[in-house]
C-alpha cells in the first residue's frame, strides 16, 4: 500500500511530514536530543546492528500480540511514553489517547478486529488527566520529582481518583539543553508578544496555522497536572521545569515511600544499569523502563536497546522490563522483545503522526507498528509475541555496551 495523503507507510514519512507542517521550533523541540546526539543517534542505529534468523515453513498462520503491562491487558505490545506539553495539534494529550484506546487498527487475519492500548500522560502534559482518564481507561499517569513528598502525592492521588491505573515515577533526567544543531526557542506562555515573535515562521506552515485557528485556541504551554494541591493556577512548562530544578533529589528510600503511598502497579522509569534496576525491585516496583529519555540525559550513555540485555538477566523474572528509546518500525519492537523486554514505549513517532495528521496520523503510526509485528512474527516462525528469543536474532559482539558490576 503506497503512501497517500492520508495515508503514510513509515514513520521516517511521518516525520518528514511532521517537518514539513510544523514550524521550525516546534520541529526541533520534537527532534530534542541533548549536546552532540550521540545518544539520541545510537537508540536508532542500534537497532541496525542487530540481525534476524527467519523461517520460511510450517509458520504459523495465527499470531497473538496481546500481553499485559502494569496490569493492564492491551493488544500489542507497544504503549504510549508520557511526553509533555504537545503543541503540535490543538486537541494534544486527548487526541493520543483516543487513538491508544480505539485505534481502528484492524488486524490482517480479522478484520472485524480492532486494536488499543495503554496511554503514559506525563504531569507536564498539555491537557488534564480527568480529560485524557475520560477517553482512555488504561492511563498510566508519570510524574518528576518535583515539589514536596506531599505535593508529589497529591499529584498521584489525584491522577488516581480520575482514573489512572498506574504510576510512572521519572527519574531520567539530567536534561542538558545544550544542543551542538542548536535549541529552538520556546516561549513561556502564548502571548502578544510571543505570537509576533513567532510569527514569521507559522505563517509558513498554513495547515498548522489553519488548525489553531479552526481550534479557537492558542498552543497551551502550562501544565494543569501539576497545578497545586486544592486549587491553584497550573504554572506554565518552564515554571514545572524550574519546581523540578530546585527541588531535593530523591533516593531510593523516596520511591519505596511512593511506593508505598500509591499502592498499584509502579514503574521506575530511566533504568539504564542492572544495578538502579536492582534497587528499583528493592524498592517494591512492578516495572522497570529501560531508557535514556530519549537522548535527552546524559550524552554518551548507550543506546537503551544495549542495555535492556544485562536489566533483563539482572531482574526480569522479578519485574517487567519494558524498553524505551529509537523505535521506528515493528521490527524494532520485534527485537526488543526477543532481548527480554515485556514491551516498548514509543514517544517521537506518535508525536510525529500527530503533526502529520492529527489522531489519524496517529493510529497510523500505531498501525504500521502493528503490522511490522505481526509480519516479524510470520518471517521469525513465531505464533505470539511471547515466544520471541533471543535465539530468533543475530546479536553482533559488543552489542550490549552496558555496565555488569553489582550484586
Amino acid at each position: 500500500m503506497a503512501s497517500t495523503r492520508d495515508w503514510f507507510e513509515t514513520v521516517a514519512e511521518a516525520q518528514r511530514r511532521a517537518r514539513r507542517r510544523l514550524p521550525r521550533s516546534v520541529y526541533y523541540a520534537l527532534v530534542a536530543g541533548a549536546e552532540q546526539g550521540i545518544t539520541l543517534a545510537d537508540n536508532v542505529a542500534a537497532f541496525d546492528e542487530l540481525g534476524f534468523r527467519p523461517h520460511i515453513a510450517d509458520l504459523p498462520r495465527h499470531r497473538e500480540q496481546k500481553t499485559t503491562v502494569l496490569g493492564q491487558e492491551i493488544d500489542f505490545p507497544v504503549v504510549i511514553s508520557p511526553t509533555g506539553v504537545q503543541a503540535v495539534d490543538p486537541e494534544g494529550e486527548v487526541a493520543v489517547a483516543r487513538a491508544a484506546a480505539s485505534s481502528n487498527i484492524q488486524n490482517p487475519l480479522d478484520p472485524e478486529q480492532t486494536v488499543s492500548t495503554a496511554m503514559g500522560l506525563s504531569s507536564f502534559a498539555s491537557r488534564s488527566v480527568e480529560d485524557v482518564c475520560a477517553v482512555n481507561d488504561k492511563v498510566l499517569f508519570q510524574v518528576y520529582w518535583a515539589g514536596s513528598r506531599d505535593e508529589i502525592l497529591a499529584r498521584a492521588m489525584r491522577a488516581k481518583e480520575a482514573g489512572a491505573k498506574a504510576l510512572i515515577v521519572t527519574l531520567d533526567w539530567t536534561f542538558a539543553t545544550r544542543r551542538d544543531w542548536g535549541s529552538p526557542p520556546i516561549p513561556e506562555k502564548m502571548d502578544l508578544r510571543a505570537m509576533l515573535q513567532f510569527a514569521p515562521e507559522v505563517l509558513t506552515r498554513p495547515r498548522y496555522l489553519a488548525g489553531w485557528l479552526r481550534s479557537g485556541t492558542l498552543p497551551d504551554l502550562t501544565t494543569p497536572n501539576m497545578a497545586p494541591p486544592g486549587g491553584g493556577e497550573a504554572p506554565t512548562f518552564f515554571g514545572a521545569y524550574g519546581q523540578w530544578w530546585v527541588s531535593q533529589l530523591p533516593t531510593w528510600d523516596d520511591i519505596a515511600w511512593l511506593r508505598e503511598q500509591w499502592g498499584g502497579p509502579f514503574m521506575v522509569k530511566g533504568i539504564m544499569h542492572p544495578d538502579d534496576a536492582r534497587r528499583a525491585v528493592d524498592a517494591g516496583a512492578t516495572a522497570v523502563s529501560v531508557s535514556n529519555h530519549g537522548g535527552n540525559n546524559l550524552d554518551g550513555t548507550p543506546a537503551s536497546i544495549r542495555a535492556l540485555p544485562a536489566v533483563v538477566d539482572a531482574v526480569g523474572e522479578q519485574i517487567e522490563v519494558l524498553q524505551d528509546g529509537g523505535i521506528r518500525r515493528g521490527a524494532d519492537v520485534a527485537k526488543a522483545l526477543a532481548l527480554g523486554a515485556r514491551a516498548c514505549l514509543i514517544g517521537r513517532a506518535y508525536l510525529w503522526g500527530m503533526a502529520a495528521q492529527g489522531e489519524r496520523g496517529v493510529t497510523n503510526v500505531l498501525s504500521i507498528l502493528y503490522q511490522g509485528i505481526d509480519e516479524a512474527l510470520l518471517g521469525l516462525g513465531r505464533s505470539s509475541v511471547h515466544e520471541l528469543s533471543r535465539d530468533d536474532l543475530i546479536i553482533p559482539e559488543g552489542f550490549t555496551r552496558t555496565a555488569t558490576a553489582g550484586r
